[in-house]
């Protein structure tokens, strides 16, 4: 035991510069996260105060084009770049990828695309982080911890979740296994940006949003059973999702050769699709931007059941033509509002089905279910601890080796029927 401890003594200058790293990558990333998510609260009342600017949607989606086509082709894939220099690390990431992320989201969320931050907070977190690599000298596996740390910061600043965040990165790259050579810079760095993030005040205080927290709800046979079917639903409704990430994407990849006109062409198709809904009697305006509201309205409030089907199509079309955001908050929307829906003939709460259902999609179109279970218990709170893991494990086996992440690596099949997928990466599967 003596010459255990002696030993970690030994280690407290590798402790020492983690703990620096973490500091600093936290400290920068939550910083950055709070200015994009003014930013971002900005767009979102300009938007909600004059309507008519959806109709600008094309012009939107030419900017963002002909932005990232000239000055961020390398930094394009988003999400993926950073999984891929996560698992087989080969330069730095541009620093660049953190503003023009940041400015394309908020371009987005400000001409009414449907779209999320999570993505943006992420990209933004690894970005930044990677500027450390040689400033401090990191060999490859030393790198991917910083970038998984970087990760960790960027999720939690933008949900207010440190723990999610930090589970969230270290799970995410590999289906099947959990990175813990990065535990403490992922943790730390979660925690410290988060709580630097919401101590910026100005030019506006930033805050994150705090839902209903269902009451607890006696475990039973029955209320176990009827969580199991419907995270069934959550599951297959997280594949749907992420199936027609992949389809739009390779749609318009395939058939508009230069990049710019893609999100230009896709702004047009979504002004129209929106005025069509808006002559057919129903309120499109659900369907832009992050719809937080909406999510806020769903434990309350039992939701159209043509809702999440609706927000499924506009955020997998947006963000397949090319604009820029995140998933997580559109799957957020898709998950609440369809969880709402089934309450008209599942007998649960509907503040209980909104809760699972809310974080069971995202569990099954991320593959983290281990993540998303403790973020359902960072929003919702541990009384209902029990149905929100079942949920998130239940869709998380149900959503199949889909992904929204075509760069994730799977590496434990989820069930026997899946083994011929195994050592893929989800994009070759998905191709």
């Amino acid at each position: 035991m003596i010459k255990q401890i002696t030993s970690q003594f030994k280690d407290a200058r590798h402790l020492v510069k983690w703990l620096a790293i973490s500091i600093l990558v936290g400290f920068l990333v939550g910083s950055a996260v709070a200015w994009f998510l003014m930013g971002l609260e900005w767009a979102g009342n300009f938007r909600d105060n004059r309507m008519w600017i959806l109709w600008l949607l094309p012009l939107g989606g030419l900017a963002i084009g002909l932005t990232y086509h000239y000055l961020g082709q390398n930094v394009v894939k988003g999400n993926n770049q950073l999984l891929d220099e996560i698992i087989q690390p080969k330069k730095i990431i541009p620093l660049r990828m953190a503003p023009l992320v940041a400015l394309g989201t908020i371009a987005t969320h400000l001409f009414g695309g449907s779209a999320g931050r999570e993505g943006t907070g992420v990209q933004m977190g690894g970005a930044i982080a990677d500027q450390f690599s040689q400033v401090f000298k990191l060999d490859k596996d030393e790198r991917r911890i910083l970038i998984i740390a970087g990760i960790a910061a960027g999720f939690s600043a933008v949900f207010g979740t440190p723990l999610a965040g930090a589970v969230f990165a270290l799970e995410v790259y590999i289906i099947g296994r959990v990175q813990y050579q990065a535990i403490l810079p992922a943790f730390l760095s979660a925690i410290i940006a988060n709580q630097v993030c919401v101590q910026w005040k100005y030019p506006m205080v930033v805050t994150h949003t705090h839902y209903l927290h269902p009451e607890a709800l006696v475990l039973s046979p029955s209320t176990l059973f009827y969580t199991f079917v419907v995270a069934i639903l959550f599951g297959w409704t997280a594949m749907l999702f992420s199936k027609a990430n992949h389809f739009w994407s390779d749609l318009f990849s395939k058939k508009i050769s230069y990049p710019p006109l893609r999100p230009f062409i896709g702004g047009i198709i979504l002004a129209i699709s929106f005025w069509l809904l808006a002559q057919s009697s129903i309120d499109f305006t659900k369907y832009v931007g992050l719809g937080v509201p909406i999510i806020e309205g769903s434990f309350t409030k039992q939701m159209m059941p043509y809702d999440f089907a609706l927000k499924l199509l506009f955020t997998s079309f947006t963000l397949g033509a090319g604009f820029k955001g995140g998933e997580v908050t559109p799957l957020f929307f898709i998950g609440a509002t369809l969880g709402s829906a089934l309450s008209c003939i599942v007998p649960l709460p509907i503040a209980l089905l909104t809760a699972i259902g809310f974080v069971g999609v995202f569990s099954g179109a991320t593959n983290t279910p281990i993540a998303c279970t403790l973020m359902g218990i960072e929003l919702f709170g541990a009384q209902i601890g029990i149905y929100l893991g079942l949920s998130c494990v239940v869709a998380y086996i149900f959503s199949g080796h889909s992904s929204i992440y075509s760069s994730q690596i799977l590496h434990h099949v989820k069930t026997p029927s899946l083994k011929d997928d195994q050592d893929k990466t989800l994009g070759d599967k998905d191709k």
